[in-house]
Parts: structure tokens; sequence; C-alpha cells
């Protein structure tokens, strides 16, 4: 029997994608949640300085929707931060929360919903399945084009110094998604390079994943690496192209349905320690190790790379062994077109760091069994110092 064949497949149950959304919240939460009185918003100081935030907040206060906001999400979020707004819903009495960001903002909003909404604690959740009981009402906006979060049930915690953990469950999945380009249009262009490579790299792992590669996540990554692909470098070189824009927030959150449903595995793996231990972002530590892991897994993924070749370097000729390495040559040429850093030198990472990072990778163990190929230490060090 043909294990492709047989799959479940979960997303969000309720989407709108249009430009200019955002500022008909209010009506379009009336519309879902009619009986909701008290709305908290979640998000970073750095978005809510830009005013994007304004005419969302004040849709809201027109449908008769209270509102508060919470703004001291960081970057990889520390679990302090996420009980703190915990606290902070719970005291307002919301019965919404929504999540206005990157995936930093997202993910804390998801537990949020989680933990304002019951009383089991934040340490128990952490892994497969373990989150129990019920949540708030749960929106999702992204603000960056990049990792999905409005549609996929995990959401990432920083542990420690430089351990981060993730809590995976059907329950993180939002009620609703919304993607709006007008909220996007002041993200400088590395930024927009590197959260866009970073949804190209959920395309790419999610069509090569070993475990649960199906049929519909196949579909979503395709059509997803098609927009991300095709429209990466207009977003970049000109911000203001709202078409680009939101072709890129759909083709995001296209890639995030795939990587929801057949998960990421060594790019990601290797991607967690540099931003870790070096707070390097997200996208772009990716973005740093994802030729190198290409590379290295284009062996045992020849065929499928062979096929996404055809949509990220339309004209690749030859062998599936020959069209893998257009593939590979074509993101990185797009790295350089875009001009984010592609060395891990640029982002301060020196020889005497590998092994540390090979060690931490080693450890990402759900994300390691979905690579094409086995992945030893030795392995992840040589990526590594091919990265360097």
């Amino acid at each position: 029997m043909n294990t492709y064949n047989t799959f479940t497949f979960s997303t969000v149950p309720n989407i709108v994608c249009e430009t200019g959304a955002a500022q008909k919240l209010g009506t379009l939460l009336r519309q879902q949640f009619p009986d909701v009185k008290k709305a908290l918003l979640v998000t970073d100081r750095g978005f809510l300085g830009t005013g994007l935030i304004d005419a969302p907040r004040a849709s809201l206060t027109a449908a008769g929707i209270q509102v508060q906001t919470y703004s001291d999400v960081l970057a990889d979020p520390p679990e302090h931060i996420v009980l703190q707004a915990a606290d902070s819903a719970r005291q307002y009495g919301a019965d919404i929360v929504i999540g206005f960001g990157g995936g930093s903002s997202m993910d804390v909003a998801k537990l949020i919903s989680i933990l304002a909404g019951g009383d089991q604690p934040l340490s128990s959740m952490y892994g497969i399945g373990n989150v129990q009981g019920q949540r708030l009402p749960l929106v999702q906006i992204p603000t960056t084009a990049g990792t999905g979060s409005e549609v996929t049930p995990i959401s990432i915690v920083t542990t420690g110094e430089t351990t981060k953990m993730g809590v995976v469950s059907p329950k993180l999945y939002a009620d609703l998604a919304i993607l709006d380009a007008s909220l996007t249009v002041g993200l400088p262009p590395k930024v927009t390079a590197a959260t866009g490579i970073d949804a190209m790299v959920h395309a790419i792992e999610a069509y090569t994943t070993r475990h649960k590669k199906n049929a519909l996540s196949d579909m979503l990554a395709r059509e997803a690496l098609r927009l991300l692909s095709r429209n990466l470098v207009v977003a970049c070189e000109d911000g203001s192209n709202l078409e680009a824009r939101q072709a890129m927030l759909l083709g995001a959150m296209l890639a995030g349905q795939a990587f929801s449903n057949a998960p990421v595995a060594a790019v990601h793996a290797l991607a967690y320690p540099i931003g870790g231990i070096f707070h390097v972002p997200h996208g772009l530590s990716n973005a740093l190790v994802l030729p190198h892991v290409l590379r290295f897994n284009a062996g045992h993924a020849a065929a499928s790379y062979a096929e996404l070749a055809d949509i990220v370097a339309p004209g690749a000729q030859g062998s599936d062994e020959a069209r893998s390495q257009s593939l590979i040559n074509a993101v990185e040429e797009l790295a350089k077109r875009v001009g984010i850093e592609t060395t891990l030198r640029e982002v301060g990472i020196t020889e005497a760091d590998l092994d540390r990072l090979a060690d931490d990778a080693m450890l990402q163990t759900r994300l390691l069994v979905n690579n094409p190929r086995e992945l030893q230490r030795a392995d992840a060090r040589a990526i590594y110092a091919a990265a360097l």
C-alpha cells in the first residue's frame, strides 16, 4: 500500500487573504465571534512603534470590543515573557487573543490562549500532543512573510540561555488567520529577504521530509515555492509593491500549512543552535545552512529536488542530479541577490564554535528524524564548516 496516499491533514479553519483586511478586524471578529467583549492584542514594541496596529485597534473599538495591548514580546521569546503575557491576559479578563507580528508574537499569542484559558502549567506542555483543556479564541495576523506561524500548531519558547523547546498540539491552530500585505510594507529589505527564504525552506523541507509527506502538503509546498521564488526579489527591491508582498504572505502561509503536516528537517535542526547561541534571526539562520544541507541530502533526495528545480530554476536541464544542483545554485544566487549574509563568519561564528554548534544540532532529534538522509554529528560539523 502506498503510504503517500494515507495521511491526515489539519489546518486553520478560516483564512482571509486580502490587502487592507486588518482595517476591518472588528467586523471580521464580530462575524465569527459575536459574543467577544475583551481582546488582547499581542505584539512587540518594534511593530507597535510603526503605528500599523492603530487602524485595526480602532476597528475593534468601533465594533464594541474593548482592547488591551501586550507589546513586550521579544524575539525568540523566553519563558518568563510567555508567563507574564498570560498573567496580563488573565488580569484583564481577555476572551479573545490576537497575535500581531512575526513568528515570536504569534507563538506567544498561541500559548496565552491556552494558559489564560485553563490552568495547565507551561512546563507540562513541551513536546508533542501534551496540551490539555480549552483555550480562548485565537486570531493570527502575520506582519512578516516567513514563519507561517499563523497556520501552524507549533510554538517555540526559549527555555534557557541557548536552549529552545517546542509546544506542538492541534489546539494551537488559530480560529482565524488574516493575511494583509499592507502590514508588511515597512519591513526592511534584509528582514524581507531572510523571512522569505525561511518560508522557502519550509516548502523545500516539507516536500522532501521522510515522514508524513503527502499529496496535499506537496501541492501546497510547490505553490508556496512558486509564489515565494518569483516575488522575493521584487518585494526586497520595492518594499511598497503590495502585489508582491501579498504573494509573499500567501506563499509563506501555504508553506506553513505544508510543514505543519509534513514536518521540517535538518536545515531547521542546524539553524536552531545558530539562533540560540548567537542570536541570529531564525530566517537568516536557515538561509545560512540551506545550500549546504541541500548538498548533503542531494544523493538521497535528487528526484524531489529535481521537481522543485523546475519551479525555482525553470529551464533546468539534465538528470535529477543535475537539476538538483540547479536548485542549489538558484537558492545560493537568490541569497546573494537579496543581499543577506551568506557565511557563518559574517554573523560572528568562527571555527572554534563549530563543535558546540554540532553538539547542539544533534539534540534536535524531533527534526533530524525527518531528514531524507541520516545525519551524524560529524556530518553536522562538516555542514557548519562548509557554511563558514
